[in-house]
């Protein structure tokens, strides 16, 4: 896994991720020049109107309309950035993708410190689950006695979905806040207690990577660390049949 990240940006194995890598390099290039431009403009002005013998301040207002015209063309700029670049890739993401048949969805409930993956199982529904059948043994509190909840499958730390398909994840939080954060799928998302926030990805590239948490969230934040695999189809489904308890 650890060379999918190092300097840079971390790879990028999402459908899509190459639009959020563009604005990310257009907003830091854009940075990167209003940095020098400032820094050449403050060293100019500080030695033109340093003190020195035989001149005398002048407080009348005589500056020149360049810094304007510059302030305005900064202003459009980042208006083009927010219209043509990061508001279409908010309005994609807002639209969650249909469940079910065309994509795989997931409940990933977080607590200090673990994610906790809730898969719905053969019949494709999610159990219903009570905070007060939580203990050891059934971290997301599943109800036993609700027939939906029989099939389906839980891990800690463990989240596997299939390359080229949509996946929804539903996110919340037993404890605090914490954030879901998939590098690779160019993915961020705080978990809220009391609430379950969707998002979604689709994986164009198989491999084993890593879920962050990337909201400082107790002493032990640095444990929180789980493990995403993409496969094929084929295996993905080979790997879900596996977790079916008998």
């Amino acid at each position: 896994m650890e060379k999918y990240y190092g300097w840079g940006l971390p790879f990028n194995a999402s459908v899509g991720g190459e639009k959020i890598d563009q604005l990310i390099y257009i907003f830091h290039g854009f940075m990167a020049v209003l940095f020098v431009g400032w820094f050449i403009f403050l060293i100019i002005v500080l030695f033109r109107f340093r003190a020195r013998p035989g001149h005398k301040a002048n407080y009348h207002l005589k500056h020149f309309k360049a810094p304007s015209y510059i302030e305005v063309a900064v202003a459009l700029f980042e208006v083009v950035l927010l219209v043509g670049f990061a508001f279409p890739i908010m309005h994609q993401y807002r639209n969650v993708p249909p469940a079910r048949n065309e994509s795989v969805e997931i409940r990933v409930v977080a607590e200090q410190f673990a994610w906790n993956i809730h898969y719905p199982g053969p019949d494709g529904l999610f159990g219903k689950t009570d905070v007060n059948l939580v203990k050891v043994g059934n971290a997301i509190g599943l109800d036993p006695t609700d027939p939906a909840a029989l099939d389906d499958i839980t891990t800690i730390n463990q989240l596997h979905v299939p390359v080229n398909k949509p996946v929804i994840v539903r996110l919340s939080s037993k404890d605090v806040i914490h954030s879901f954060s998939l590098p690779v799928m160019r993915v961020k998302q705080d978990t809220i207690p009391g609430q379950e926030i969707p998002v979604w990805f689709t994986a164009g590239k198989t491999g084993k990577f890593e879920i962050a948490c990337a909201q400082f969230c107790g002493l032990a934040h640095y444990r929180m660390r789980g493990f995403f695999t993409v496969e094929e189809q084929t295996e993905f489904d080979t790997w879900l049949a596996k977790q079916v308890k008998p």
